[in-house]
């Protein structure tokens, strides 16, 4: 079949003896350089010459019809992007990494008009990246947790979040870490790795907040009326939604005391306001309505033999 085929197409037996030819020493083409003329050598390096030079001018039309794609491309996403009113720290994100990836594209197809071989390019890409994986493991784990953090939005500056052990007001999410403030200005820096993998709690999601107490009284105490002072304290506070509906309940009958659980809805900003406003004012006021506060006691007998 091959000698039919050598016979039929001399081509393909010139191909295949190009292939099989082995390539020349240094040697070798010193010496057919010296046997040479002037005017072959001259030929030789004229034609090498006009053939880089052309692959040079591609190389440059490339790049330049190259670049004015990604910037189109940038602006055609960049205007997507604000048209959906993507967060800024998303969108400086994937604009960034979109010109770095078509760039990167871009300088590979010009290694490869220029001739030469893209492929150690590639591997010596490959592996470097692989070592820096390796080395920064712990960062690119954050780095990969503040992408998911700013795409799918858990939470955003300003709310008061509960995560990673700590609770606190989200004061800026950058693109390795998440800074929170606690209620007392500590500033708590925890890695966006830990907190993309954690159980987060964000008070702030829903907009409103549902605020309990627990009021203890003394048994004999009046319940009715007790109740209906909590509900004066609560039609007074303006910053107490009405719909959802207060709640106040006789919660439990302890040992010493008598429960009473109130529950109300307010804004998630008026939350520790109300909450400690309205345990001075049950404090302060309920001992004018003859209510008084349980005090735990212990009687001691004492006999005597």
């Amino acid at each position: 079949m091959s000698k039919m085929l050598l016979s039929i197409n001399p081509d393909v037996a010139t191909a295949v003896a190009d292939t099989t030819a082995t390539t020349p020493t240094l040697k070798e083409t010193a010496e057919q350089i010296s046997k040479m003329d002037f005017n072959e050598i001259w030929s030789q390096l004229l034609s090498s010459a006009v053939d880089l030079g052309l692959k040079i001018i591609l190389a440059i039309v490339v790049y330049w019809i190259g670049k004015f794609l990604i910037d189109l491309l940038y602006k055609v996403v960049k205007r997507t992007l604000e048209h959906r009113k993507i967060d800024m720290s998303v969108n400086s994100f994937l604009l960034s990494l979109i010109r770095i990836v078509m760039m990167f594209v871009l300088i590979i197809t010009i290694i490869g008009i220029l001739g030469i071989n893209t492929s150690s390019f590639v591997a010596l890409f490959a592996s470097a990246g692989v070592a820096i994986g390796m080395a920064l493991s712990g960062t690119l784990q954050n780095f990969a947790g503040g992408v998911m953090i700013l795409l799918f939005k858990p939470y955003k500056v300003g709310d008061w979040i509960e995560a990673a052990g700590v609770s606190g007001g989200v004061k800026e999410i950058q693109i390795f870490n998440t800074i929170l403030a606690t209620a007392d200005n500590k500033i708590i820096i925890i890695p966006n790795g830990k907190l993309s993998n954690d159980m987060i709690i964000n008070y702030s999601k829903g907009g409103i907040r549902r605020v309990d107490w627990l009021f203890n009284i003394t048994y004999g105490d009046n319940y009715d009326k007790a109740r209906e002072i909590l509900t004066q304290f609560i039609n007074e506070d303006k910053r107490i939604m009405k719909d959802p509906a207060p709640a106040i309940v006789l919660d439990k009958l302890a040992d010493s005391s008598v429960q009473v659980a109130m529950r109300v809805w307010v804004d998630g900003a008026d939350y520790w306001n109300v909450l400690y406003d309205m345990n001075e004012r049950v404090y302060k006021e309920f001992g004018k309505y003859g209510l008084s506060f349980p005090v735990p006691k212990m009687n001691v007998n004492i006999t005597q033999r």
